[in-house]
């Protein structure tokens, strides 16, 4: 007898060093903390990862995306997009550059003839994105919990199950690294007096930094060194 059990990717994309870029990723993150599903469901951080997703996104029937993305609403709004409509929506009004790489991953999915069946797309319009070493900001930060609620509710619509964790993970249990999960990363970072924190611009200006006055000659410098210790 054939099996008929969806399989689902559920994916949390973006960059956690950009403030609210990092939304899908501590979206995914806290979901795996706290739920479980059987093995035809897989929790992933996608990260800016782009187009080494597309194999996996190939391999299932229904695929869920945690992001940040523009969709020139009130910061920290939320807004559920389905289907077709998904890649137009991570284009139109770019947040980062993960968003065209992304866009290109569900194109070569359908290119290639594998395309989820059922696409659901979870963004949360951010707040703040130029905090490098920022974290989310707390209009965002309180739309995981409702994000995580709706992508179990998509999933039970679909006919997959999820189980809470009696116990949610700790943190050297999930599937975010180490270095930068969420209470460490708040925790630990340095404050805005001792770390630039607001982007190029700050750093550029100030003088502490120069860039190389041939580019191509110290480059060029550097394969000859590497090729003199082979």
């Amino acid at each position: 007898m054939e099996n008929t059990t969806p399989s689902a990717l559920v994916l949390g994309i973006g960059n956690l060093l950009w403030a609210d870029e990092g939304f899908g990723v501590r979206a995914i993150e806290e979901l795996h903390r706290r739920y479980e599903f059987a093995d035809n469901v897989r929790m992933m951080d996608g990260g800016t990862q782009g187009i080494y997703l597309v194999q996996y996104i190939r391999e299932v029937d229904i695929l869920i995306v945690f992001d940040a993305v523009d969709y020139a609403l009130p910061p920290g709004t939320m807004k559920l997009v389905e289907g077709d409509e998904v890649p137009k929506f991570l284009g139109a009004r770019k947040v980062s550059l993960h968003q065209t790489g992304f866009q290109e991953v569900l194109a070569m999915a359908e290119m290639l003839g594998d395309y989820p069946d059922h696409l659901l797309l979870i963004g949360v319009q951010p707040v703040e994105l130029e905090d490098y070493g920022g974290s989310l900001r707390a209009e965002v930060k309180a739309q995981i919990e409702p994000a995580i609620e709706h992508a179990l509710a998509y999933l039970a619509k679909h006919g997959i199950a999820s189980s809470k964790r009696q116990t949610p993970l700790a943190d050297h249990e999930t599937i975010a690294s180490s270095e930068m999960v969420l209470n460490r990363y708040e925790g630990e970072r340095p404050d805005e007096t001792s770390a630039l924190r607001t982007g190029d611009a700050r750093v550029v200006n100030s003088g502490a930094w120069q860039g190389p006055e041939d580019f191509e000659a110290e480059m060029q410098a550097l394969v000859n060194s590497g090729q003199g210790n082979s």
